[in-house]
């Protein structure tokens, strides 16, 4: 399911206070979270067996959450999956969630009930039953566009070109896609219905066309060099009113802040790699301070419009989070190329494993837990470039 709406999560350096109602009796929550430093919740989790009892793991620790033994758990979660996935989750005496779940598969019926705990929980709706674009490599220099549940499982392609792709981007609410492909030999940026299958070439311009962006209400920001160097543009839903925005050299990754009034990317300028934005509307640029790493590229701006994760380069690929307005910057893990979840608490990256492949992993950001997501079938040798619905 895609969210059409985007609800801010807790990542923050504020507190925030969240009334549970359970039997009657309110359970008053508050934390406080930092980007690496925060504890997950620890959690028991009993009774599901084989897929289910997987799947929950899984979803649960990405947002922010560790199995533990029932003595040392602060909630517990209780349940079966011999039919219908059920589920009952308690704090102390409280029942806060009992549940049968039906229709779909049982590893569908895990994510509701793992969204569920979630919700009841932290005030934040979950990602279980949210899905990722990615790009698969088939063979070298051939790849094509996938999208797939979070975790990876369920791939589906979305081109069948043999050709190669990049950079796919999901239109917000909806179920369409913005990508970049060769398959007419040069680099443009195709528009496709994911319902329908329809697609358009969206931009063709001489030279490379590469990395939209679409924001809230349907604008694109990408990447053209029609002008000589990469620069960034800014163009409606319809491809009119087309308006370049910088004139630097390497300009990439643009991102959109969440009230579609700031456009961030990365560029080289006097010779040094930096975080940029730019007024949507054309203005000057401005650089954001990302201090404490180097080589910064591959921004992107969380739904909560309070955080930018970002990629640095300081030997090895580091991902990292940065506030909005810039300043310290907290490298979390290895890695590079992250995009936000709609709980601005997850994301979604890319870790070089042995030979040089590459695979999707999810990062929760507060506690630095991570999990590798499954490999989509057909592109064994690498996945990379994930795009988060929102």
């Amino acid at each position: 399911m895609i969210r059409n709406t985007i609800l801010a999560a807790a990542l923050a350096t504020t507190f925030f206070t969240i009334r549970v109602r359970a039997q009657d009796a309110p359970i008053e929550i508050t934390k406080q979270y930092v980007p690496g430093i925060t504890p997950p919740t620890p959690i028991s989790v009993t009774g599901f067996t084989g897929e289910v009892a997987h799947v929950l793991n899984f979803d649960l620790t990405v947002m922010g959450f560790i199995e533990v033994a029932p003595d040392a758990a602060k909630y517990s979660l209780s349940g079966n999956n011999t039919g219908n996935v059920t589920g009952q989750l308690t704090f102390g005496k409280n029942v806060l969630l009992s549940k049968v779940y039906s229709g779909g598969t049982a590893r569908a019926q895990a994510h509701r009930l793992a969204d569920e705990v979630v919700l009841k929980i932290t005030g934040v709706n979950g990602i279980a039953e949210t899905k990722i674009s990615y790009k698969g490599n088939i063979r070298p220099g051939v790849g094509e566009i996938y999208i797939a549940d979070f975790d990876g499982h369920n791939p589906q392609a979305v081109t069948r070109d043999s050709t190669d792709v990049a950079a796919p981007c999901w239109v917000p609410g909806r179920l369409e896609l913005y990508y970049t492909s060769y398959k007419l030999g040069y680099p443009n940026i195709f528009c496709q219905n994911l319902a329908t299958g329809e697609r358009q070439n969206y931009a063709h311009y001489a030279g490379m066309n590469s990395s939209a962006a679409v924001a809230s209400d349907g604008r694109v920001a990408m990447v053209l060099s029609k002008t000589g160097n990469p620069d960034i543009f800014v163009c409606d839903a319809n491809g009119k009113n087309l308006k370049q925005l910088t004139t630097t050299r390497e300009a990439s990754s643009p991102c959109w802040s969440p009230d579609g009034r700031w456009i961030c990317f990365a560029a080289k300028v006097g010779g040094r790699r930096s975080l940029f934005k730019v007024p949507a509307d054309g203005g000057e640029m401005v650089r954001l301070p990302t201090s404490g790493v180097s080589n910064p590229s591959e921004p992107d701006w969380s739904p909560d419009g309070k955080w930018i994760a970002l990629t640095a380069q300081m030997g090895d690929f580091s991902i990292c989070v940065v506030p909005a307005g810039g300043g310290s910057a907290t490298p979390l893990v290895n890695g590079e190329d992250p995009s936000w979840a709609p709980n601005s608490r997850t994301l979604i990256f890319v870790r070089r494993g042995s030979g040089g492949n590459r695979m999707l992993s999810l990062l929760d950001v507060p506690t630095k837990q991570v999990k590798d997501a499954s490999r989509a079938s057909g592109s064994s040798a690498s996945n990379s470039q994930p795009s988060w619905a929102r």
